[in-house]
């Protein structure tokens, strides 16, 4: 066991110290253009990392082991901790028409950015992880929905590197319409809140307009978040349903003698039943329970701003593993649907949120 333990760690080390590097280069730039987001430098960073000829050998390589354990379980550490951002209270005090409203918006984006995503003739999992990330909070939530559903880590590559396109061209975009549209740095904020994908994308383009867009962003951002865990308990529910459909299929194959079997025919082995998907991931539980501590009031500044920097740097090293993952040429030749879907899917979420917006802000 012991020997097991050393082996996995001495295989993932190369790709974590490589996450960790490219981490400090990314809070280093963010530091220094604080409207770059850490998070999406980070996948920016695998990006070249996988496609620069003097690194892409080492991050396919010996890299990739850690890398991958970091895109998959730092992933999910990072969820768990996200948790501790979201207060029931600051949720409740936007008031029931505003929650609503944002619910409406990740309900109808949801169900739109799938609908797109086939349109295009993507598969399922893909649409239904773009689907995911797009309506909720970007590449947390793929990872968890991937998880409930099953679906394995390289199909969520490129999930991952849509949101963080699309997020990365509000941040640009966003603030150059809030003149032309005669927005209030309020509408502003819930705008971007309702209809941007990642936190750190969310602050980087509502602190433009100010710290009244920035705080009502936020806020209405991080309610959008709190809904990762029905949505991705409702897929658990649905997959768990659809396994026990399959067993009983199954089982009832099982009981009728293949054609043509004599009487002194053996029978077919039983199949060995694959275990039951869980409802809920226990990340997902742990999200919840953090969103539960936090609204306590129990933790003070100190430990949810310490827990903030563990889970920045949870995802973003999560994220470069993601980013790492993505092969240009490969994205250039079967992934041009995608990405117009997913810019078709942005377009879609813009027009909900801004009218949510302007509902909320009256």
């Amino acid at each position: 066991m012991r020997r097991e333990a050393h082996q996995h760690f001495t295989r993932n080390l190369p790709g974590l110290l490589t996450a960790v590097v490219a981490l400090a280069l990314a809070f280093t730039v963010h530091a220094a253009v604080p409207a770059l987001p850490a998070m999406t430098l980070a996948v920016v960073l695998g990006l070249l990392a996988a496609n620069l000829p003097f690194t892409a050998a080492w991050s396919a390589g010996r890299a990739r082991p850690g890398l991958d354990f970091a895109g998959k379980h730092l992933m999910r550490g990072g969820i768990v901790l996200l948790g501790l951002k979201v207060g029931i209270a600051d949720v409740l005090g936007l008031g029931w028409t505003s929650l609503l409203l944002i619910a409406a918006v990740v309900a109808v984006s949801f169900a739109g950015t799938y609908g797109i995503s086939r349109l295009f003739r993507l598969p399922r999992d893909a649409s239904l992880l773009i689907a995911t990330g797009f309506s909720i909070c970007g590449a947390s939530a793929i990872g968890a929905m991937a998880a409930v559903r099953r679906i394995r880590h390289p199909d969520t590559v490129l999930p991952v590197a849509l949101v963080t396109l699309c997020g990365t061209l509000a941040i640009g975009v966003l603030p150059l319409l809030v003149h032309p549209l005669g927005l209030s740095p309020e509408v502003f904020g819930a705008w971007t809140g309702a209809s941007v994908h990642d936190v750190g994308q969310v602050v980087a383009t509502a602190q433009t307009a100010g710290t009244a867009a920035l705080g009502i962003a936020v806020v209405v951002k991080l309610t959008r978040v709190i809904l990762l865990a029905p949505m991705v308990a409702a897929a658990g529910v649905q997959q768990r349903m659809a396994s026990l459909r399959r067993r009983r299929h199954d089982a009832r194959q099982e009981g009728n003698p293949p054609a043509g079997a004599g009487p002194g025919q053996a029978p077919p082995l039983p199949a060995i039943p694959e275990a039951l998907p869980p409802v809920v991931p226990l990340f997902v539980v742990g999200f919840v329970v953090m969103v539960a501590l936090r609204s306590t009031g129990w933790l003070t500044d100190g430990w949810l701003d310490a827990a903030a920097g563990l889970q920045d740097i949870l995802l973003g090293a999560a994220l470069f593993g993601l980013g790492s993952a993505v092969r240009i040429h490969t994205l250039l030749r079967t992934g041009l649907r995608a990405v117009s879907a997913a810019l078709a899917a942005w377009l879609l979420i813009g027009v909900l949120g801004l009218a949510a917006a302007l509902l909320m802000i009256q």
